[in-house]
C-alpha cells in the first residue's frame, strides 16, 4: 500500500508536468510576436503579473518558509524563468512607451518581493508564522489569476459562443487546479489547496460552458478564432 507521502510526492510530479505545459501554453503567440518584430495588441500584463505570482510561491515553498514543498518550488523557479523569458521578448519587441510601463512594473515587483521577504525573516520568528504570512499573499494573487477568466466566461454567456474560450486551456487549467488540490489535501496545506480548488471549480465551469454553447458557436472565422486562442493561452 503506497503511504501519504509518496503519494503527494507522485501527485506533486504530476502537478509539475501539467503546470510545465501551461507556463509553456503562451508559445505561439511569442513565436508571432518574434516573426512579427511587433508585440502587435498582444498584452504583457498577465506575464508581469505572472511573475510575481512566481516569486512569490518560490519563496513560499523555501525550506524555512514553507517545509516538504520542494515541488512547489521546483515548478515555480521553472516558470519563473519562462515568464521572465516572456517579458524579455516583449521588452525587445515593444515600442518605447511600453517599455517603459514594463520596465516599471517589474521594479515594483522587484521592491514589494524585497519588502515581503524582509518582513517574513525578520518579523517572523518561525517557519509556522512565514507560512502563514507568505501563503495568505499566494492565495491573494492565486485567486485573482484564477478568476481573470471570468470575462470570457460572460463573453461566452452573452454570445453563446465558446470562440474566444479555448478547450483545451480550459482542460488544463482544472486538470491543474485538481492535481494541485489532491496535493494539498494530501499533507494538508490550506495555503495551496484554497486557490487552487478555486481554479478547479473555475476549470469546471468553463468546462460545463464548453458543452453547453459548442454546438451553438460558429466557427466561420477561422483567423479570428487563432487569434482568439493564441491570446487567451495564458498560464
Amino acid at each position: 500500500m503506497v503511504d501519504t507521502a509518496t503519494a503527494r510526492t507522485v501527485v506533486g510530479i504530476i502537478g509539475n508536468v501539467i503546470s510545465f505545459f501551461l507556463f509553456l501554453s503562451p508559445v505561439p503567440t511569442f513565436i508571432r510576436i518574434i516573426k512579427e518584430k511587433a508585440v502587435e495588441d498582444f498584452k504583457p500584463d498577465p506575464y508581469v503579473a505572472t511573475v510575481l505570482n512566481c516569486m512569490m510561491w518560490c519563496f513560499y515553498g523555501m525550506p524555512f518558509v514553507k517545509e516538504d514543498s520542494i515541488l512547489v518550488l521546483t515548478i515555480n523557479s521553472i516558470g519563473l524563468v519562462i515568464e521572465l523569458i516572456y517579458v524579455t521578448i516583449f521588452f525587445i519587441y515593444s515600442p518605447n512607451k511600453k517599455r517603459s510601463r514594463i520596465a516599471i512594473a517589474l521594479v515594483i515587483e522587484i521592491i514589494f518581493m524585497a519588502i515581503v521577504v524582509f518582513v517574513a525573516m525578520f518579523f517572523m520568528h518561525t517557519p509556522k508564522k512565514r507560512a502563514m504570512f507568505v501563503g495568505i499573499l499566494c492565495i491573494v494573487f492565486n485567486v485573482i489569476m484564477y478568476t481573470s477568466p471570468l470575462t470570457v466566461m460572460r463573453m461566452v454567456i452573452k454570445t453563446k459562443s465558446v470562440k474566444y474560450m479555448p478547450f483545451y486551456l480550459s482542460l488544463a487549467n482544472f486538470c491543474n487546479g485538481l492535481v494541485w488540490a489532491v496535493y494539498a489535501l494530501l499533507k494538508f496545506d490550506i495555503n495551496v489547496f484554497l486557490p487552487n480548488g478555486l481554479g478547479t471549480l473555475s476549470g469546471l465551469l468553463q468546462l460545463i460552458l464548453y458543452a453547453c454553447y459548442y454546438k451553438s458557436t460558429r466557427w466561420e472565422d477561422d483567423d479570428d478564432r487563432g487569434k482568439s486562442e493564441v491570446e487567451l493561452s495564458q498560464p
